[in-house]
């Protein structure tokens, strides 16, 4: 179940300390012709999210900064008008992963996947090119669980993979026109 069990040879107690993760449901990935550090660099900047997420017409920095950091939190509104989501960065590792939640949303997600997590782990292939990855976990303990994950377990991979297309032609365009 994504739980990490230290190992100890030792007779003496300790704290055992548990990771727990809800189960896997999808990943989605794209390659961007362009470094590592540049993809991680755009990346970070919340401010960006509208220029290449389909479904973003703006973000408010609920934390009050532009650049992602664990803790942070930024509200984004999504086209139409009606809804919104909160997301939560809780881990960042430097040019390698990005874990976000969904703390809040206008459709009841939140409520209904309240263990919601985004893992977004980037890999440099070379040096001009970046694989990017993100992979959905959520639990589906309850009935209403089951049945959105049946429903909308494809519609989240296939807004995934359009989310991830526009993000590296816009990474790409802004990389060459460097």
């Amino acid at each position: 179940m994504g739980a990490a069990l230290p190992q100890h040879d030792s007779d003496e107690s300790w704290p055992m300390i548990l990771e727990l993760q809800p189960p896997f449901r999808s990943k989605q990935e794209i390659i961007i012709n362009v470094p590592l550090e540049a993809v991680w660099s755009f990346s970070m900047d919340l401010t960006k999210i509208p220029e290449f997420h389909p479904r973003v017409v703006r973000v408010d920095l609920l934390s009050g900064k532009s650049l992602r950091e664990p803790g942070g939190s930024y509200q984004c509104h999504l086209s139409g008008g009606k809804h919104t989501c909160i997301e939560k960065d809780i881990e960042i590792i430097p040019l390698e992963k990005i874990v976000t939640v969904l703390p809040e949303d206008s459709f009841g997600i939140s409520k209904i996947l309240s263990d919601y997590r985004v893992e977004t782990t980037f890999q440099a292939l070379g040096s001009q090119s970046t694989k990017v990855e993100i992979s959905h976990y959520y639990s589906t303990t309850t009935l209403k669980a089951k049945l959105l994950n049946l429903i909308a377990r494809g519609k989240i991979a296939r807004e995934t993979q359009a989310t991830l297309d526009a993000a590296k032609a816009t990474i790409e365009a802004a990389y060459c026109a460097k």
